[in-house]
């Protein structure tokens, strides 16, 4: 009977499609540690290597920057069953197999969804736009292959608002960090993490409440 039930488990275990066989791996260096998964058999070894690289290179600088208390072991999980391009958990990051076959290139998903990692909002008292636009603002200002994935700041258009999130709203930020006052963005995130924000500290950094920001923005938004 014994010998029967291990048949059994094994045979179980041959049958199963290779792709839901979760590989695992732990890097450390730098002072973090990264557990990478993967339940995709197809996954790039070159690509896989990239992924790994450039955690270790930006999210010690994103600690750095904004949040020197941040999480020092992250998990990544490319995942197959996953549908969108990649969501960040509990200091998890998820990957969409289907996006890395299709844009292996886009290196820097990695830096948009760890600066979500160090921003550790919790329940956030800010708007989510808000939330999206400062780690595109990371991605622009620290990513190490935008240019490699056609990936820039979008050119102001007239239907656009500061409220449109992700890149958009990142290019106004870069704006905001060019045109008026260096420091404006970092200071908003912490606001975010200690639960302090209001829409007013926008005047208090800056002289300005974002409305007003954005109308000087409109008429002349050179970078």
């Amino acid at each position: 009977m014994k010998k029967l039930t291990l048949l059994i488990i094994l045979s179980t275990i041959l049958i199963l499609p290779f792709s839901k066989v979760r590989a695992q791996e732990v890097i450390k260096k730098k002072g973090y540690s990264l557990t990478f998964e993967s339940n995709f058999a197809a996954l790039d070894p070159k690509l896989k290597k990239r992924l790994i690289e450039t955690f270790f290179i930006v999210y010690p600088k994103l600690a750095k920057e904004y949040n020197p208390n941040t999480l020092k072991a992250v998990t990544f999980f490319v995942d197959t069953a996953y549908k969108g391009v990649a969501a960040t958990s509990n200091g998890k990051v998820t990957y969409s197999s289907i996006w890395m076959v299709k844009h292996p290139e886009d290196i820097d998903v990695v830096t948009h969804e760890v600066m979500h990692i160090v921003q550790d909002y919790g329940r956030s008292v800010g708007p989510g736009w808000l939330t999206e636009g400062i780690a595109d603002f990371a991605r622009s200002k620290f990513g190490i292959d935008n240019a490699g994935a056609k990936w820039a700041l979008p050119e102001l258009k007239p239907e656009h608002t500061y409220k449109n999130s992700y890149r958009i709203t990142a290019r106004f930020f870069t704006w905001i960090e060019k045109k008026v006052k260096p420091g404006t963005i970092k200071a908003v995130d912490a606001s975010l993490r200690d639960h302090t924000y209001t829409a007013d500290i926008w005047a208090k950094l800056t002289g300005k409440d974002l409305d007003g920001l954005w109308a000087d923005y409109v008429k002349n938004p050179q970078l």
